[in-house]
This record gives structure tokens, C-alpha cells and sequence, in this order.
């Protein structure tokens, strides 16, 4: 197989959807590596540590895009990428479709496959592509916070683990899964006042065996998240229904019970947010003011760490990119019942249920 690995164009995205231990493995087992000229720069991959280990270096994106069997990505396709996904061509990345009716309705007109890092399960229903991008988001959504917070940036001017003599900052985390629990690690080793929120009970009780003394654990619903966002000064949005649209669970209105200068970080903003009043933004321009409350609405937070983040996050993908070039589509998808899942579209075809019930669209046979 031909595998295509073009440059992220997407605002500040640095990472990369393929490392040279990839290419090298790939090429090992007899296929094509095409990467464009400078695709890993942002991560500190060079072309040579491309090239050197078989890689196929083209100056432009074009040029993957058109000879590519599969194109392996970081981000979901731009406006001029997907005017160049060929029908039939396999697009491996994140997409989270259930956030964007026009993404969706794009690529469905393409033809082309839409296999989501996001939906791809294992055998015993975790997100395996999801997860090492949660555990980066989940601490750097507290990292946010607290340059936040500081009253040069506009926040209350609180230090979130305080100091002896006068209370910690309260940060209040919305969801108990790996973001909402990484938040709740970070932010606990700081020292602050923690509430973990989740409707999942079993959830919450493995949380309460391995989370600090300082992390609170409690049921979410509509009267405590609006109890706790009265005396946050951090809210971190960290609610997942995989693949499906994020339920909003704070309201406009909520945000005048809030502190003047506290925080809102919704992680959940690629999946449309928690927050009713979020919208995405950019590590250039990273946040805005509604009603006094600061938020912070940045939908690629790993794309930060882009080292980091890209080679924790290829050490997840490659096995299956492995599968798919060995395989094919449906070799694969058919050896690994939770590859399938990832399928969202297949030759122009919507397959995804969540993304359906997202925008009442059908669900293709």
C-alpha cells in the first residue's frame, strides 16, 4: 500500500501523523512511504530522519494527496485538503465529525473513507487512539488554568495551590475519564481544592481509590455543577461521548452565578463543548470573555507539546496503520471489530450512528 503523510495545516497544529520508526516499519513490510517536504519539522523530525529509513520525500502536498492509497493524519482534513481526497482513498486521523454538519456533509461528497482515531475501540471498549491525546489535554488544561487565572491575563489573580494562611483555588472538573482524571492528578499536585464530577458511579468509586485527599468525588448533575461552578475558579470541561456530540451542561445563564475572572476550559470543545458559550479557538488567540468568565477554547491543546504529542500518539496509531496497509479496509476491519468502529464513512456512505443522531442524518446498510 501507498501511505500519504502530508503536513498539518490546521492553525498552530505542529504534530505529525507519522514518526521514522513508522516508516521504517512500513517500508520493512514492503510498502510506500510518501511524506511531504517538512511534515515533521513542527515536531523536530527532520526529512532526512524520513528519508533515511525509506521514506519518499515530495515537495508538495499535492503530491501525497494525489498518489496516496491511505493518508495518515493528525488533524481533520482543511478546506483544500478535502477538495483533494480521492473517491475510495482512506483517511486515517482525528475527525470528530458529530462537532461540524458541514465537515461531515464535505466528505461525505468525496468518496472517500473516513476511518476516526476517536471511535476506534479495543477489546474491552476503551478509545486507544483517544487516549494518549486526553492524558496531553487533560494536564495541559491545568497548566492553562493556571496562567489564566493570573491577573495579567484577565483572571482572578488566585494561585491555584495556595500557600499557608489562605485557601487554595477550587477547580472544578467536569467528566471522571482520562482527561478529567489527569486534570484532577495535575491540579491535586499543585495543592488546590479538586471536584471531580461524573454520572458513571463505578467510575467515580475507582476514582476514589486512587485519586489524593484533595479530590472530591461527586455525582454530576444540573444542581452540583451549578453549587460548584458558584465557587470555582477553574471549570475544566471534560466530557466524552465517543463519537457523539458533547452535552451542554453549562448554560449562558450559569456563567453570572460564576467568580468575576475564573476560568473556563473545555476540553470538549472538538466535540462541540460542554459549554454552552465556547466556541474554538487558537494557541495564537486562546481565549475571550463572556459575562467576566474567561475562556479558553483551543481544539488541538496537545498540538502544543507537538514532540510529545506526536510520538505518544503515533506509538498508538501505527499497529493500526500497520493492519490497514497489510490488510486493507476491509481485511482489517474485519480481523479487528474495534478498527470497524473507526469507520465513520465508507465510499461517500455515513456509518457512524452518533454523527446520524448529531445532524438526524441516515445511517448507510
Amino acid at each position: 500500500m501507498i501511505i500519504g503523510v502530508p503536513t498539518e495545516i490546521k492553525d498552530d497544529e505542529y504534530r505529525v501523523g507519522m514518526t521514522p520508526v513508522g516508516v521504517e516499519l512500513l517500508t520493512g513490510a514492503g510498502h510506500r512511504v510518501i511524506v511531504q517536504r517538512g511534515a515533521g519539522a513542527g515536531s523536530g523530525i527532520t526529512d532526512r530522519d524520513y528519508s533515511k529509513h525509506g521514506a519518499e520525500i515530495v515537495p508538495g502536498a499535492n503530491q501525497v494527496w494525489a498518489s496516496a492509497e491511505m493518508i495518515v493524519k493528525v488533524k481533520e482534513p482543511q478546506a483544500v485538503e478535502i477538495d483533494q481526497i480521492i473517491n475510495g482513498q482512506i483517511v486515517f486521523t482525528y475527525f470528530h465529525l458529530a462537532a461540524s454538519r458541514e465537515l461531515t456533509e464535505r466528505l461525505l461528497a468525496t468518496g472517500g473513507t473516513c476511518v476516526a482515531y476517536e471511535t476506534v475501540e479495543d477489546a474491552a471498549g476503551r478509545l486507544p487512539l483517544l487516549e494518549p491525546m486526553s492524558e496531553i489535554a487533560g494536564k495541559i488544561s491545568v497548566q492553562e488554568a493556571v496562567k489564566y487565572l493570573g491577573k495579567p491575563m484577565g483572571g482572578r489573580g488566585v494561585l491555584l495551590g495556595g500557600v499557608p494562611g489562605i485557601a487554595p483555588g477550587h477547580v472544578m472538573i467536569i467528566g471522571g475519564g482520562t482527561v478529567g482524571s489527569m486534570a484532577a492528578r495535575t491540579a491535586a499536585g499543585l495543592g488546590a481544592s479538586v471536584v471531580v464530577m461524573d454520572i458513571d458511579l463505578y467510575r467515580l468509586r475507582y476514582l476514589a481509590d486512587v485519586m489524593p485527599p484533595n479530590v472530591s468525588l461527586l455525582h454530576s448533575n444540573p444542581h452540583t455543577i451549578r453549587q460548584h461552578l458558584a465557587i470555582a475558579d477553574a471549570v475544566i470541561g471534560a466530557v466524552l461521548i465517543p463519537g457523539a456530540r458533547a452535552p451542554r451542561l453549562v448554560r449562558r445563564e450559569d456563567l453570572k452565578t460564576m467568580k468575576p475572572g475564573a476560568v473556563i476550559i473545555d476540553v470538549a470543545v472538538d466535540q462541540g463543548g460542554c459549554v454552552e458559550t465556547i466556541r474554538p479557538t487558537t494557541h495564537h488567540d486562546p481565549v475571550y470573555t463572556v459575562d467576566e468568565i474567561l475562556h479558553y477554547g483551543v481544539a488541538n491543546m496537545p498540538g502544543a507539546v507537538s514532540r510529545s504529542s506526536t510520538f505518544a500518539l503515533v506509538n498508538a496509531t501505527l499497529p493500526y496503520v500497520m493492519k490497514l496497509a497489510a490488510k486493507g479496509l476491509d481485511g482489517a476491519a474485519k480481523a479487528d471489530p474495534g478498527l470497524a468502529l473507526g469507520v465513520n464513512i465508507r465510499d461517500g456512505k455515513l456509518l457512524c450512528r452518533a454523527v446520524a443522531e448529531a445532524f438526524d442524518m441516515l445511517v448507510a446498510d
